[in-house]
């Protein structure tokens, strides 16, 4: 029997995902949330979990330490990897990836100071509106940045947007729809293709179930 390695990401994505995997037969043998472990064994033998943070998701996968990931698209998109499939979208954690201004701002200057830690994703998006900017790189809080001056936009995750309300801001352009996806280690979906199609069906079925 072949050891699959599924990498899950930590947060609102794995308490979406849990169910998922339970409905397609998969399990956790211990409590994730009162656990500090990181590997967890599975009601199926050959299947192990692995609890990372999001952005490492895909590099799991990519280079094949895991043979399956559950990602945000966000994720995905700012990778920009090779080396792995996005075979299902699992409808999961959906959300919005968008700039974001201060309430009434009608005008921006002709080179912008953005705030993001998608730094990839805004560099395509204003590239292709033809807009220079200045793209500054944090990994939180981003909301403070236009307040303090240190940018005139950010590029970030709106969910309900009551984060950007809070602070005194408002969703401006949408970049891209997001949810959860499941990917696949492309060696590992030749060499274990009969455990992983199997994982990969089970999930499909849980997904249409879930509509």
């Amino acid at each position: 029997m072949t050891q699959i390695t599924i990498a899950l990401t930590k947060g609102r994505i794995l308490q979406e995902t849990l169910p998922l995997l339970a409905r397609a037969g998969i399990e956790p043998l211990e409590d994730l949330s009162t656990s500090r472990k990181l590997v967890f064994d599975t009601t199926r033998a050959n299947v192990r979990l692995i609890i990372l943070r999001g952005s490492d998701v895909p590099t799991y996968v990519q280079f094949g330490a895991a043979d399956i990931g559950v990602s945000g698209k966000d994720m995905l998109l700012e990778h920009q990897g090779d080396g792995y499939y996005e075979p299902l979208d699992l409808g999961i954690a959906r959300c919005k990836l968008m700039t974001a201004v201060p309430v009434g701002t009608t005008q921006q200057p002709s080179r912008l100071r953005v705030a993001t830690k998608y730094t990839n994703v805004a560099r395509q998006f204003y590239a292709q509106q033809g807009r220079q900017a200045d793209l500054i790189k944090l990994y939180g809080a981003m909301e403070l940045a236009p307040i303090l001056d240190l940018a005139h936009e950010i590029v970030d995750i709106v969910d309900t947007g009551n984060t950007l309300r809070a602070n005194g801001l408002e969703p401006r352009e949408e970049i891209a729809d997001i949810s959860s996806r499941l990917i696949v280690n492309k060696a590992a979906m030749k060499t274990k293709f009969t455990d992983i199609q199997s994982i990969v069906d089970a999930l499909k079925e849980a997904v249409e179930g879930n509509r």
